[in-house]
């Protein structure tokens, strides 16, 4: 079977745009096509993928735990368990496993809640 060269009446609309103006119409395009990925992944999160995300920092799995579950028990896991981690790491000047540890036991609770709110 031989496939039809239709490579010039595809390409007609794109062929009077310089280099940045392609350059610039793939950028457009690339951001359309992951606009609904985007927006899927900001709006729909679970335990599990926290986990992960908190793993990929960097903490420990029983950390991770923890800090999750209490997420989910104050509201805070459609911001993201990795996002509550990374507040609390700018706010005390430390790194991700360390944020996490004193999130795990208890501690700093009130910058997260002062940034989004209780969702309790």
């Amino acid at each position: 079977m031989v496939r039809p060269d239709t490579y010039r009446e595809v390409r007609a609309h794109l062929a009077g745009l310089s280099d940045e103006q392609l350059e610039a119409r793939f950028w457009e395009l690339a951001r359309e096509v992951v606009r609904p990925l985007i927006e899927l992944a900001r709006t729909h999160t679970s335990p599990s993928i926290e986990r992960s995300v908190l793993m990929r920092m960097g903490v420990d799995s029983v950390t991770t735990k923890a800090v999750v579950a209490e997420c989910v028990s104050r509201g805070l896991l459609a911001h993201g368990a990795g996002h509550v981690v990374l507040v609390c790491m700018r706010e005390w000047g430390c790194d991700a496993p360390e944020a996490a540890r004193r999130l795990a036991a208890g501690e700093g609770w009130e910058v997260p809640e002062a940034k989004w709110g209780n969702g309790r």
